[in-house]
């Protein structure tokens, strides 16, 4: 793919893992903000445009494609995907940092007052994304698995209560939204998740994951803003034509 600054920070990130990297390194936003031209995703950044640009085009040259083919398997495969590595990567992660985020708060909040705003946060974007993934996997993504049934011949579907797939969509971006919105205050929160001197080992731990935890964000928020969804609402279209 030949870039541009006026190409899609979601086209790009959709291209190659490696274009990924770059955007994740200079804090570019491609999953919730991948319908902005790289030029404006930079902008809001606070990073160099042009920099970015070049060392895009460099790992361009260098890398194969990357999810190509998640823009054609089957729209099934990719719910199960993302089902099986990310909603499972989030659960467990929750399972996990809740405790070690309390943890960390009552040895070190005396002396480090962010940690309770760190805590509170990942609370808060705990609960976003369990109430968000259980939507997801009770309404969404069955109902797309079944159009694409539709289209391959084997079902009738009758239109659903929220009469269209864009609406339930609609509502998922806007979770997304807010779950990187809080991510994004706990990276700030942290000091860029850099422990202090002074940190115990539990401290660096429960940085790392948080860390980790936000990048497998871009990546599940990437996966459906860019990918899923798009090609959802083009599937839905071709179902009712169908029928």
């Amino acid at each position: 793919m030949k870039f541009t600054s006026d190409t899609r920070v979601g086209d790009i990130a959709v291209s190659e893992p490696a274009a990924r990297r770059v955007l994740e390194e200079a804090g570019v936003d491609y999953c919730c903000g991948g319908g902005k031209s790289l030029h404006e995703a930079c902008c809001d950044a606070g990073a160099p445009a042009e920099k970015i640009l070049k060392r895009l085009r460099e790992q361009s040259r260098q890398a194969g494609s990357g999810d190509g083919n998640w823009v054609v398997a089957p729209l099934g495969e990719l719910t199960r995907h993302i089902r099986e590595k990310h909603h499972r990567y989030v659960r467990e992660a929750i399972q996990r940092l809740r405790p070690l985020a309390e943890k960390v708060n009552g040895k070190h909040g005396t002396r480090h007052r962010e940690l309770a705003e760190v805590e509170t946060l990942f609370l808060a974007v705990a609960g976003e994304m369990t109430a968000h993934m259980r939507k997801e996997e009770m309404i969404l993504f069955p109902y797309i698995e079944a159009i694409e049934q539709v289209v391959n011949g084997g079902v009738t579907l009758e239109p659903p209560f929220f009469k269209t797939v864009q609406n339930p969509i609609h509502m998922m971006m806007k979770e997304h939204d807010a779950a990187g919105d809080l991510v994004k205050q706990i990276r700030k929160a942290s000091g860029e998740y850099e422990a202090p001197e002074d940190g115990c080992a539990s401290y660096h731990a429960l940085f790392q994951e948080l860390r980790e935890f936000e990048a497998d964000l871009h990546e599940h928020v990437h996966l459906e803003n860019n990918i899923l969804f798009p090609r959802a609402v083009e599937l839905e279209a071709a179902a009712f034509r169908q029928g």
